[in-house]
C-alpha cells in the first residue's frame, strides 16, 4: 500500500462518527470483544463487526482470536500516516505564525 493510499484509508476509516466511537472504545479498553463493544452502544453486533473490519483494513486495530471470542486492540502505528500528514501542515502554520510575530513587532515595537 502506498503512503497516499494508506493515509486515504485511515482518513476514510475515521471519517465515520460511529467508527470513530468504536475506535475510541478499543483504544480506551486495551482489548475488547465485539460483544462488549456492542453492549450499550445502540449499534447492532453486525454493524460493529463491519466497523471493526474497516478499522482493521486501515491498520488501526488488530485482532487476537481466543477460542470462540476475538479480542480487538488498537494499533498505534496505524495512525502514523495521519500524524505525518498533520505534522507537514504544522510546519506550514509555524512559519506563518513566525511571519505574523515579525510583522507585529515591526508595527508595534
Amino acid at each position: 500500500m502506498t503512503e497516499a493510499t494508506h493515509i486515504n484509508a485511515v482518513m476514510r476509516a475515521l471519517a465515520d462518527p460511529t467508527r470513530r466511537a468504536v475506535f475510541e472504545q478499543v483504544v480506551n479498553s486495551g482489548e475488547i470483544t465485539v460483544v462488549d463493544l456492542t453492549r450499550g452502544s445502540g449499534v447492532t453486533q453486525g454493524a460493529v463487526s463491519q466497523h471493526l473490519k474497516a478499522l482493521k483494513q486501515a491498520g488501526l486495530v488488530a485482532e487476537r482470536p481466543e477460542g470462540r471470542k476475538v479480542y480487538y486492540r488498537a494499533q498505534p502505528d496505524g495512525l502514523a500516516p495521519l500524524v505525518d500528514w498533520m505534522s507537514h501542515y504544522g510546519v506550514f502554520w509555524r512559519e506563518r505564525f513566525a511571519d505574523l510575530r515579525t510583522l507585529l513587532k515591526e508595527i508595534d515595537p
